[in-house]
């Protein structure tokens, strides 16, 4: 099923179920009689809620049924009850080092041997961790936003950019659990775009802590447009994604390329700790997935699309207010 959270413009979130080639909305909770009360209820209820909300989704009728160019999309669930975003992609850290050298570079007389000197001590360099365990921060699960929804621009940033993820909800909570079994744990799927205030992000990093100002503002977490159930998403790591800017194409690439699987995740994130239903986890930003890698950034106005194969596209304005 793909899953989504609406409203039909009275601010009142409701559980739907995309139907007729994605066209139409089933109103879930209309169809149920009020019993599938939202997609985070769904998660939380296993195989019998989904099942619940799949009947739904097919018997409803009339006014349980909306065109989806007349409902406002929310993030699949909104607020998730917790968020992490990982780092996958080894190809996106190793561009995005390389970038930020340069950029360093250019503040010495000599650009081109300070950039060698630089990589030789490893300085801007992936971090050893990276190839130890997975990485992950805990993302400000407030700032979700959904599908056509407008990213406000901070007002202390003059480098804003895009990152090109895509992610799991959990459904069975998770504890201790092998890699091996974690798949059992994986809800469903949908696309992350982890907006970054560049030079925020810059200026805190060196803090050891983790980003904060740079990821951390209203609406810097647009996810959507759907949840594609794992039943129905199959294999995620044969998925192709794209990311577009005012309708070019800025870069792509495939989940085949993620160094550390969502099963690995669930692994290392459930050990001595409880991973809840609804938790979303992202995948990292895909190769070639954001502007720094190639040292273009976002202009106010710029539409940014974030399409994975398999989900749909997600699209979000960027607004300086």
């Amino acid at each position: 099923m793909k899953l989504v959270t609406f409203d039909t413009g009275d601010g009142v979130k409701r559980p739907g179920a995309l139907v007729s080639d994605g066209t139409q909305i089933a109103d879930l909770a209309a169809a149920s009689g009020g019993a599938v009360a939202s997609v985070l209820w769904i998660a939380e209820g296993g195989d019998s809620a989904l099942a619940q909300a799949e009947e739904a989704a097919k018997s409803a009728t009339g006014d349980a049924l909306v065109a989806v160019d007349s409902v406002r999309l929310h993030a699949p669930i909104q607020p998730p009850p917790q968020m992490r975003d990982c780092l996958c992609f080894e190809t996106h850290l190793i561009q995005a080092f390389q970038q930020a050298r340069k950029l360093r570079a250019k503040q010495f007389d000599d650009p081109e041997a300070a950039e060698r000197d630089m990589e030789k001590k490893g300085i801007l360099s992936v971090p050893q961790t990276f190839y130890d365990q997975p990485i992950y921060y805990k993302a400000n699960r407030f700032a979700v936003v959904g599908h056509e929804h407008d990213v406000i621009w901070p007002s202390y940033s003059n480098f804003m950019d895009f990152e090109l993820e895509f992610g799991v909800y959990i459904g069975k909570p998770a504890k201790d659990v092998k890699k091996e079994d974690a798949r059992a744990h994986i809800f469903g799927y949908t696309i992350f775009n982890d907006v970054t205030a560049r030079d925020a992000q810059t200026a805190e990093m060196g803090g050891s802590l983790g980003p904060a100002k740079g990821k951390d503002f209203d609406t810097a977490n647009p996810m959507g447009p759907c949840l594609v159930t794992a039943d129905e998403f199959g294999d995620p790591y044969d998925k192709t994604m794209i990311c577009r800017v005012n309708g070019e194409e800025w870069g792509r690439g495939s989940t085949s390329t993620m160094y550390w699987s969502f099963e690995d995740l669930v692994a290392h994130i459930s050990a001595s700790e409880t991973i809840h239903s609804g938790e979303f986890l992202g995948s990292g930003t895909v190769g070639n997935g954001c502007g720094l890698e190639q040292m273009r950034f976002l202009s106010p106005g710029d539409v940014v699309e974030l399409e994975v194969e398999g989900i749909g596209i997600l699209r979000n304005r960027i607004v300086k207010n």
